[in-house]
């Protein structure tokens, strides 16, 4: 267990920071898992509007540094690319 204020205070910090990561990641996953399960029903519409609800979610994860820039660059991409592919 931490001795000293600071220690203790870093400890409460990485544990509020860790509960927002998880969420932001849990809530990125999902947002992802709904495009690629609307891409594979074959159904475009409904892909599209996962994509373009999926986009912010991607790009705020990134912004936090959640998860980093390439990253989310590159789900876009391949996400944008999939949905393209069904239209």
């Amino acid at each position: 267990m931490a001795n000293h204020k600071s220690a203790i205070k870093r400890i409460k910090q990485n544990e509020k920071r860790n509960e927002r990561n998880t969420h932001i990641k849990s809530t990125l996953k999902t947002f992802i898992k709904r495009v690629r399960e609307a891409a594979a029903a074959k159904d475009a519409t409904a892909a599209q509007q996962a994509l373009v609800a999926a986009i912010p979610v991607v790009d705020g994860a990134a912004s936090k540094g959640v998860i980093h820039r390439s990253t989310a660059s590159r789900n876009v991409s391949r996400l944008t690319k999939l949905v393209n592919s069904i239209a």
